[in-house]
């Protein structure tokens, strides 16, 4: 199922890279970017990532709350935000019920090979946890620029 701007943005608790709980509808009041990515420290995601950490000051000026959702275990996604100091909150959606929630768990193909994973796709929510805009198969370098402008309208 597919969510469209307009569309009440389906509630989640989540483990950040630390362990701890974070749950969607508790940050009400502010707008959140939640974006999906395939895999901590791969290079579209590292690209992405870093993107958001240097546009933080962007974000912030915004009142955003910024979340990064993967399938990753909660250790790999830690390693990830310490390594290239990303100063956001990563999700681990380790069973991918989130990623599928959002209809984002999809059907990928590499190499000839076809699997299961993460569409890069960033939905921003507005402060009363309304889907304001979505940004499907983003390109990360230029995920900050779409985002930023939907979040500034």
């Amino acid at each position: 199922m597919a969510i469209e701007p307009g569309t009440p943005a389906p509630d989640f608790t989540l483990p950040d890279q630390h362990g701890e709980p974070v749950t969607l509808s508790a940050l009400r009041g502010k707008p959140v970017v939640l974006y999906f990515y395939p895999k901590a420290d791969t290079p579209g995601c590292t690209t992405q990532a870093c993107g958001v950490r240097d546009h933080r000051a962007d974000y912030a000026k915004l009142g955003a709350v910024v979340l990064g959702v993967s399938p990753d275990p909660v250790k790999p996604i830690a390693k990830f935000a310490e390594k290239y100091e990303l100063g956001f909150t990563l999700l681990s959606d380790e069973d991918h019920a989130v990623a599928e929630s959002y209809g984002v768990w999809v059907q990928k193909s590499m190499y000839g090979k076809t699997y299961f994973g993460n569409e890069r796709t960033t939905f921003v929510i507005d402060p009363d946890g309304v889907v304001k805009a979505v940004f499907r198969k983003v390109k990360p370098a230029e995920h900050d620029a779409q985002v930023l402008a939907a979040l500034a309208e």
